[in-house]
């Protein structure tokens, strides 16, 4: 649990640029804690990639549609109490995903009940019991090491010695993972050549860490196989995923913070080496001016972060930015449907992949999110079909047609969804899409990449981007840090960034 602080009065000045998850989060603790706090967003309304929009009384996830951390103890359920503002409604999902692989009529479900999850994998992935071992013990020395909050990675004394608070003997145990991935681990065990068991793993890895498991860190791999398992779990929130940045919104205005939507901060100043300000420019009027700054949050991408220092950039920070590989992009359909067109016992959260051949992604895989009845976001006798796959970015930046792309790319994704639901005419009430494109847009985030980097060993944990950057004063949260993507990962990197700021007098 956060400290609960005193506010003495400060008259230090916070600038938070993004009112996604992690800038709100971080905007709402400073707040609690007594600094002057200011939020631009460009966008209409806040929440970034775990806002909404809504449409002919639908109302859409735009692309986070789960969120984890709700439980006693989580790093939501810490954050809004050290607020002192209620935890939103939600409902554990379980199971947290149905998957199903090529040419199998029946899923391999991901159980929140451990005893249940065990019985599923062994009957699904024979002889695989002493991989799943290993990540169930792998899960809890990071998670316990994760719960003593420790500074990753660390960029000063004070960030160390955090750090080492927080290690403790099984900490140790985990060390001599850390610098493998999750393909390694299968081909020590002799199960790199099990297609199923392969693919089970690349698929519910490229949704957290975006990348598979040749690539992904095999102690955020733990991780990530192991969230939705009880105590802990995958929640499906009441409403919407809004509830999350309205409520933040609400305790950042009553402790005094202000949040602007619709202006862009389009640069970032410094004075002789730290930080001094921002320029801000209002969309209402198109009027710019520099908003001074003792600290400035950057919830916005690594890449972005680059962009609004222009030439400031230290060399090392930008050499390192410019050879990280590609993000992913995102193609997402939203669907407004009859209720008849969703089959009975229908899942939360499902998975599909079409074909084993080729990379996942590009419509060969999709996962969706389905609405439940009276969950607030589909009139009475309706619902709502979510459904997300894998993109490259170039592509929709380079093609010669882009509608006539996004309208295939459309087609394909209702033929696919038509495998499963019965998305007839008189089904289908509504139907938009989305692409890098329209990310780009609306978000502001670099080419539209959603997700943060891929979890590669290269870029997890001690090897990731700090939220101290090598500019004093300069702070960056969000899916670029440590511990990655979703709701509960970018609120972990504000909890962090606050404690860092906090720590300076």
């Amino acid at each position: 649990m956060p400290p609960q602080l005193s506010r003495p009065a400060r008259s230090q000045t916070v600038v938070v640029i993004g009112a996604g998850i992690g800038g709100l989060t971080a905007a709402a603790l400073l707040a609690r804690r007594g600094y002057r706090v200011r939020v631009f967003d460009q966008a209409i309304v806040p929440g970034g990639c775990a806002s909404t929009f809504k449409r002919r009384g639908f109302v859409f996830d735009v692309g986070a549609t789960q969120v984890a951390g709700l439980e006693p103890g989580g790093i939501h359920a810490q954050i809004f109490a050290d607020l002192d503002v209620p935890l939103p409604k939600a409902t554990p999902v379980d199971p947290a995903c149905a998957v199903y692989l090529p040419g199998e009529s029946a899923p391999i479900n991901v159980w929140r009940d451990p005893d249940q999850w065990r019985q599923e994998r062994r009957r699904q992935f024979p002889g695989s019991e002493t991989f799943w071992q290993l990540m169930e013990k792998l899960f809890r020395y990071g998670w316990r090491f994760q719960c003593r909050e420790p500074i990753l990675p660390p960029r000063s004394l004070w960030d160390l010695g955090q750090l080492l608070q927080a290690v403790r003997p099984d900490t140790l145990l985990a060390l001599p993972y850390a610098p493998m991935t999750v393909g390694q681990v299968l081909k020590l065990q002799r199960l790199y050549h099990d297609r199923r068991l392969r693919t089970f793993l690349d698929l519910q890895l490229k949704l957290y860490s975006q990348v598979n498991s040749d690539e992904t860190a095999l102690l955020y791999a733990a991780t990530a196989l192991g969230i939705s398992r009880a105590p802990l779990g995958i929640y499906h929130l009441q409403g919407s995923m809004q509830v999350l940045s309205d409520t933040l919104e609400k305790s950042l205005s009553r402790d005094g913070g202000l949040l602007q939507m619709r202006h862009t901060v389009e640069r970032i100043y410094l004075d002789k080496g730290q930080v001094a300000g921002v320029t801000v420019r209002s969309h209402k009027d198109d009027r710019s001016w520099q908003e001074p700054a003792d600290h400035i949050v950057a919830n916005v991408t690594v890449q972005n972060l680059t962009h609004l220092l222009a030439n400031q950039v230290p060399d090392g920070y930008r050499q390192r930015v410019e050879n990280l590989s590609e993000g992913n992009g995102a193609f997402v359909i939203y669907l407004g449907v009859k209720r008849g067109a969703i089959p009975d016992g229908c899942p939360c959260h499902l998975q599909f992949l079409y074909d084993y051949e080729g990379p996942i992604g590009e419509n060969n895989s999709l996962f969706v999110s389905v609405s439940h009845p009276g969950d607030g976001r589909a009139p009475t006798g309706c619902a709502t079909i979510t459904a997300s796959s894998f993109t490259q970015l170039a592509p929709w930046w380079l093609c010669d047609n882009y509608e006539a792309m996004k309208q295939d790319y459309t087609r394909g994704a209702i033929a696919r969804l038509g495998q499963f639901f019965d998305l007839s005419s008189e089904n289908i009430v509504y139907v938009e899409a989305a692409t890098p494109r329209t990310f780009a847009r609306y978000t502001a985030r670099d080419k539209g990449a959603v997700g943060g980097l891929g979890m590669r060993v290269s870029n997890f944990g001690p090897f990731g981007f700090a939220n101290r950057t090598p500019i004093s004063g300069l702070w960056l949260v969000g899916d670029s840090t440590h511990p990655g993507e979703g709701t509960a990962g970018v609120s972990y990197s504000a909890l962090t960034t606050v404690k860092q700021i906090d720590a300076i007098r």
